[in-house]
């Protein structure tokens, strides 16, 4: 069966199931693993799929991933953003990590750090970072989403609002062609423009799959960042709006990507 008469069909199962394995479509179609994974490649360089590690999910446009699903995406990505990161990172400073399985990386890589003071909506970064001594962490108060240990609503805003941080790490769910940050939760947004508001300093990690997704709630764009650490270049024309704004873009190298 030819590519074209199979993506049709593709994207069928994954309406139908949410997901395709690598394995199972392989099997329906008598077909090479490798060639599967070139027809999940094929529909996410389209915008219709998502990979993850084993197979493929439906894009997201109004509704985020599940948490596992974004953990296991471009984990080899995420891990030389997040040792870029906390390159920039010096001792002896008050830091502001926020929801993200990017910044829970960026967490993982700071726990060589001194005397740092980190403040966190993200339970699993306090979890993280808690295996540091060398590292005050304080959690913001607000309500628990469960399916990723995100604080988010007022409580977390008030508790921002009494730090100015040094520095700040944020991620989002996707990034449009004209720089605007986006989102799916209009709580946690508000928490990220108070991040925004209350920082000297503030750094996006993001890998390149961000600019294949789209969401519905704008945090910012990247005019107001000072640094954007990802693995891909930009695109030439945002490129250029970044070097007219200021925004420094950091282009990780010397990682292989694996093999979905």
């Amino acid at each position: 069966m030819s590519q074209s008469f199979r993506h049709p069909e593709i994207l069928e199962i994954a309406r139908r199931d949410g997901k395709v394995t690598v394995e199972e479509l392989a099997q329906h179609f008598g077909v090479t693993l490798q060639t599967i994974r070139r027809d999940l490649s094929d529909l996410a360089e389209g915008g219709q799929l998502e990979r993850v590690h084993g197979g493929a999910i439906l894009s997201s446009g109004t509704a985020n991933i599940r948490y596992e699903e974004r953990r296991n995406l471009h984990p080899e990505a995420k891990a030389a953003i997040a040792r870029a990161c906390a390159a920039r990172i010096p001792n002896d400073i008050s830091l502001f990590l926020s929801i993200g399985t990017s910044t829970e990386a960026v967490a993982q890589e700071l726990l060589n750090h001194r005397n740092l003071l980190v403040v966190t909506n993200n339970m699993n970064v306090a979890s993280i970072l808690a295996m540091n001594p060398e590292c005050e962490v304080v959690v913001t108060g607000g309500s628990l989403r469960r399916l990723d240990g995100g604080l988010i609503g007022s409580l977390a805003t008030d508790t921002i609002r009494q730090f100015k941080f040094d520095l700040s790490v944020i991620g989002c769910s996707a990034i449009d062609p004209d720089g605007d940050l986006l989102d799916f939760d209009v709580q946690e947004v508000g928490v990220s423009k108070a991040i925004l508001r209350h920082s000297r300093r503030t750094f996006l990690v993001s890998d390149r799959s961000k600019f294949q997704r789209t969401a519905p709630v704008r945090i910012a764009s990247l005019s107001e960042l000072d640094v954007f650490i990802t693995d891909a270049a930009l695109p030439t024309g945002l490129a250029r709006a970044c070097r007219d704004w200021s925004t420094e873009i950091d282009v990780v190298q010397g990682f292989e990507p694996r093999s979905c």
